[in-house]
C-alpha cells in the first residue's frame, strides 16, 4: 500500500483543503503517514498570503529532495496558493518537481501524483533508471464549480470539531493581498449540501463546525438572494443552527465591509454561535486603510464591534494587524496602536509588511525599511501581549465550559480544549472518555496565553 506524506502552510482553508486531498489518497488505497521518509508521494500545500509562508514551503520542497537517493520513484507535488501564482516557474525552482496543482484543481490531485507513481513503479520493475523518469503535471486552470469538491472529511475516532469550507474565492481586492489571483472570484456553495456536509460530521461526533471563507460574511452574495432582510451568510448560520447535536458554531475571517446589521443580531438569537469572532482590522488609520484599499474608516470598524459588544456581551473579539504598509508615517501607527487600547483585543496578530508580486502596494512609493517594520511590530506587540495576558489572568478562579479537543498538541499526557472565547485551556483526564465532551473546568494559572485547570 502507498504513503503520502501532506504537509500545510498557511491558514485554516489550506488545512481544509489538505484534509480533502488526504481523504482522496485514503479511498484510493493510500496510507496517509506523517513520516516523509517513508512516503511514495511528498505533498507540499502552500500559502502565497505571506512571504515567510512561501520561503518555507520552498525551503521544505528543496530538502526533501534528498529522497530521491533512496527511493528513486517518490512523486513531488506543490498545491495551493503558491503552486496557483508560480505556476511552472517551480518546476525551474525545484528540479526535483513533479506537479504543481492550483487551488480550483485539489480533486485532480490524487490522480495526477497516483498516474506518475504507478507508472515510475512499473518502469522500476524493468529497470531501475527508468523509475526516474515520468510525465510532469502543471494544472493552474479555473474549474466552474470547484468550490463543491472540498466536502470531505477523514473520520476520526476521536474528532471534537471540524471545519467546513463554504466558499471559495474573493472579489475585494485589497491592495496588499494576491488572495484574489490564487483563489479566483467569489463562489458559494449551496447552503443545502453545506447542511448535510454538517450533518454527516455531526454523525461522527463533532459537536463545534467552524465555517470557513476567504471573507466569509459575503458568502452567496453573487449567487443566492436576501430572505427577509437577511443575508445568505446569516440564512446559513441559521440552518447550521438548527441542527441537532452541533453545540457550537465558529465563522472565519469576517470583513467589515459584509458585517451589517442581519449578522449583529444573528447573536442574539442564535446561541450556539460562539461568543467569539475574528476580524481583521489591519490599520486604525483612515489614510492606510484607503490606500489597502479597504472601504471602511477606522470609526466604522469600532462601531461594529461595539454592536457585537452589546449584542453579546462578553463576546471576545481578535483581529489581524499590519504594521509597516507603504507610505505608514507615525501618527498613522499611532492611530492604530490607540484603537488596540480603546477596543481592547483579546489578541491579535500582527504581521509586518511583505511584498506579494502583482500587487498594487508592492509597487507603492513609501517602501517602508525593515528596521521601522520591525521596530513598530514589536511596539504593538508590546500592547496585543499585555491586554492578551490581563484577559487571561482575569479567568483565573473561575469556571470554563470547556469543548475536549483530546491530547495536547505540546504534551499528549494532557488534554486541551478551547473556551467558548477561543481560550485554549489544559487539563488532565482520559482522551478516549472526554475527547468531544463539554465539560466545566476550574481555571487554576495563567501563562499569559494558555490557561490550566482542573475538571469538576
Amino acid at each position: 500500500m502507498p504513503k503520502v506524506f501532506i504537509r500545510t502552510y498557511g491558514c485554516q482553508m489550506n488545512e481544509r483543503d489538505s484534509e480533502q486531498v488526504a481523504q482522496m489518497f485514503t479511498e484510493g488505497g493510500y496510507t496517509v503517514t506523517g513520516d516523509e521518509t517513508d512516503a511514495d508521494a511528498i505533498l507540499v500545500n502552500t500559502c502565497s498570503v505571506r512571504d515567510q509562508a512561501e520561503q518555507k514551503a520552498l525551503g521544505k520542497m528543496g530538502s526533501m529532495g534528498s529522497y530521491r537517493r533512496q527511493k528513486p520513484h517518490v512523486v513531488f507535488g506543490f498545491m495551493g496558493c503558491m503552486a496557483q501564482s508560480r505556476g511552472p516557474e517551480l518546476f525551474a525552482r525545484i528540479p526535483h518537481l513533479d506537479v504543481v496543482v492550483g487551488t480550483q484543481k485539489y480533486h485532480k490531485v490524487f490522480e495526477y501524483v497516483d498516474t506518475i507513481l504507478q507508472r515510475r513503479l512499473e518502469r522500476r520493475m524493468d529497470e531501475l533508471q527508468l523509475s526516474l523518469t515520468g510525465e510532469s503535471v502543471c494544472d493552474v486552470e479555473e474549474e466552474a464549480g470547484s468550490q463543491n469538491t472540498i466536502r470531505d472529511h477523514i473520520p476520526k475516532e476521536l474528532n471534537a470539531s471540524a471545519f467546513v469550507s463554504i466558499m471559495q474565492g474573493c472579489n475585494m481586492r485589497c491592495s496588499f493581498c494576491i488572495v484574489p489571483d490564487t483563489r479566483g472570484k467569489e463562489r458559494g456553495r449551496p447552503i443545502a449540501e453545506i447542511v448535510e456536509e454538517v450533518k454527516r460530521l455531526r454523525d461522527h461526533g463533532v459537536k463545534e463546525i467552524t465555517l470557513l471563507g476567504q471573507i466569509v460574511n459575503l458568502y452567496g452574495r453573487t449567487e443566492f438572494e436576501k430572505v427577509d432582510g437577511k443575508s445568505p451568510f446569516v440564512q446559513l448560520l441559521e440552518q447550521v443552527h438548527a441542527v441537532d447535536g452541533i453545540e457550537r458554531i465558529r465563522f472565519t475571517s469576517p470583513h467589515p465591509i459584509g458585517y451589517r446589521d442581519d449578522l449583529v443580531a444573528a447573536f442574539t438569537y442564535l446561541p450556539k454561535l460562539c461568543p467569539h469572532i475574528h476580524f481583521p482590522m489591519q490599520s486604525g488609520s483612515d489614510r492606510i486603510l484607503k490606500a489597502m484599499r479597504r472601504p471602511y474608516k477606522n470609526e466604522k470598524f469600532v462601531e461594529i464591534c461595539e454592536k457585537m459588544k452589546a449584542a453579546r456581551p462578553g463576546i471576545a473579539i481578535t483581529t489581524d494587524i499590519i504594521v509597516g504598509f507603504p507610505g505608514e508615517e507615525e501618527e498613522d501607527f499611532q492611530a492604530t496602536m490607540d484603537t488596540v487600547r480603546r477596543l481592547q483585543f483579546d489578541n491579535a496578530f500582527v504581521f509586518r509588511y511583505s511584498k506579494r508580486k502583482d500587487t498594487p502596494a508592492a509597487e507603492m512609493d513609501g517602501q517602508l525599511p525593515e528596521t521601522v517594520k520591525e521596530e513598530r511590530n514589536q511596539r504593538l506587540l508590546d500592547i496585543v501581549n499585555e491586554l492578551a495576558i490581563a484577559k487571561h489572568a482575569s479567568l483565573v478562579g473561575t469556571v470554563q465550559q470547556v469543548l475536549c479537543e483530546g491530547p495536547s498538541k505540546t504534551n499528549k499526557q494532557r488534554l486541551t480544549g478551547r473556551t467558548g472565547t477561543n481560550k485554549i485551556l489544559i487539563f488532565d483526564g482520559d482522551a478516549h472518555k472526554l475527547t468531544g465532551q463539554f465539560l466545566d473546568i476550574r481555571v487554576e494559572a495563567s501563562t499569559g496565553f494558555t490557561l490550566y485547570g482542573s475538571v469538576l
